[in-house]
């Protein structure tokens, strides 16, 4: 164990910004992770850089997430209204209060027109992750939130699972050359990965767009850091599915979860200030401020997230495509869906803007993908539309245990047994990403019956996740 006492400099390497933020982290260190593992608390602190958001609820990292955010306390020129909109909450037994305070305050907006609360939420930055609101005229760049576009992306193939355990090696040694994770993780030279998003014109669009072209190819087809991976799995269709065209069995799977990388990012960020200036709300919902769709200002933002939102389905395919070629078979069915994103859509006979923070589209026979954990099953399902949800489920389990709980109480030791008992190969990843960090999947599937219908249930065996800095189970 090292006990080597993380220093000013030590966050500085990592990626924090000079300034009081830093004795802010040390103090935090000092005070809540007395014996955890000096490397466990670096490789934290840098999920917390990436994706602040993401620990926002956490007891001890939301004070540095939210100082690490904060931009703009807003002045309140925007009256929000005195009652807000009635909305559907599914699961409301597993989801904490301070998700639904958040949406509370989200319902009071002046353009907000309707919402839903999915059962995997928990609170977010200004929108809560779980979260569909639906708008007149605006878009808030925090209610798509700062991974623009984040996605799941299967591919069943036609190789049985006998292959895969027969040959365990080969799909490791692949899973493990054509993958790369964290933050500011690039190809170089021959790998570097090309595809026609990067010719797209909308990158002449904004002085922005322009600056951040390169970013986007040079991390082209990488995957970001916190609960993003890629998976080898089985998958296991019960009866025949016609419109996928699969026949029952089992078959091998490939799944991906990750987003825009720090192009998204970066849009989010600059989009955020903008709409802080222009759009002055009250302290308690200064986090969803908002861009009028007529304005210069929201269309450009319109235009960078859908951008970042096909660059983040660039780099699956990517993924995707290299993987197919290294191990062989036939691709026999892709599912892809995306959250963190906007769309417009008809309301109640009404076009209006769909923020889905944290929440899959599940509009009538939509595909889409809920995993659970790295020992839980995820399931393919199809959309039922309903209209309370605003076409919308779960987009996971969402988290039972903040990332500083999981790695105080959970241990690397009862980490590998969980895994061993699940059969399941694990590269990368921290304790805070353990499997019983995370809500039962089972649960949460039992709160959306309304709102999808299963049609095969992916369990995961290989996975790979940003490496901890520490060790490979």
């Amino acid at each position: 164990m090292n006990n080597t006492p993380v220093t000013g400099q030590d966050l500085l390497a990592i990626g924090f910004p000079e300034g009081k933020i830093i004795g802010t982290a040390l103090k935090t260190i000092e005070q809540n992770y007395a014996g955890v593992e000096r490397a466990d608390i670096l490789a934290l602190l840098e999920k917390v850089i990436a994706y602040p958001e993401n620990v926002l609820d956490d007891e001890a990292l939301g004070p540095i997430a939210k100082e690490l955010m904060e931009q703009s306390a807003g002045d309140g020129t925007i009256a929000l209204k005195e009652r807000g909109a009635d909305y559907a909450i599914f699961g409301a037994d597993n989801i904490e209060p301070g998700a639904i305070a958040q949406m509370q305050t989200a319902m009071k907006l002046p353009v907000t027109v309707g919402g839903a609360l999915m059962p995997d939420a928990h609170q977010g930055y200004g929108l809560p992750i779980g979260g569909v609101l639906a708008t007149n005229n605006a878009i808030i760049p925090y209610g798509v939130g700062v991974d623009i576009g984040c996605r799941m992306a299967l591919s069943v193939f036609d190789i049985p699972e006998t292959h895969f355990y027969e040959n365990a090696a080969k799909y490791k040694c692949e899973l493990v050359a054509w993958t790369k994770f964290g933050a500011g993780a690039i190809w170089n030279g021959k790998l570097t990965a090309d595809h026609a998003v990067l010719d797209r014109s909308e990158f002449g669009a904004t002085q922005l767009l322009k600056n951040l072209q390169h970013k986007a190819a040079a991390q082209l087809g990488t995957s970001g850091g916190g609960n993003h991976f890629v998976e080898w799995g089985i998958i296991e269709f019960t009866t025949d599915d016609d419109l996928l065209n699969i026949k029952a069995g089992k078959y091998l799977a490939l799944l991906t979860h990750s987003g825009s990388r720090g192009f998204g990012a970066t849009i989010a960020g600059h989009y955020t200030r903008l709409a802080k200036e222009l759009c002055k709300l009250p302290k308690e919902a200064a986090n969803l401020a908002y861009l009028d769709m007529s304005s210069a200002e929201g269309q450009e933002y319109w235009l960078a997230m859908n951008l970042a939102g096909d660059y983040a389905s660039a780099c699956h395919e990517v993924i995707h495509n290299r993987l197919t070629a290294a191990v062989g078979g036939t691709v026999l069915a892709k599912v892809e869906n995306h959250h963190n994103f906007a769309w417009k859509e008809t309301l109640n006979g009404q076009e209006v803007i769909v923020h889905r923070k944290g929440a899959t589209p599940a509009s009538a026979n939509t595909m889409g993908i809920i995993p659970g954990s790295m020992t839980a099953p995820g399931f393919l399902v199809r959309g039922k539309g309903h209209e309370a949800a605003i076409n919308s489920a779960s987009h996971g389990a969402g988290r039972r245990m903040s990332r500083t709980q999981a790695i105080k109480n959970i241990t690397h030791q009862e980490m590998r047994k969980m895994l061993k008992d699940h059969g399941v190969s694990l590269i990368g990843a921290g304790l805070d990403e353990a499997p019983n960090a995370y809500k039962d999947i089972e649960t949460v599937m039992a709160a959306q019956t309304d709102l999808v219908s299963v049609v095969a249930k992916f369990t995961p065996k290989m996975v790979r996740m940003a490496d901890d800095g520490s060790r490979e189970d």
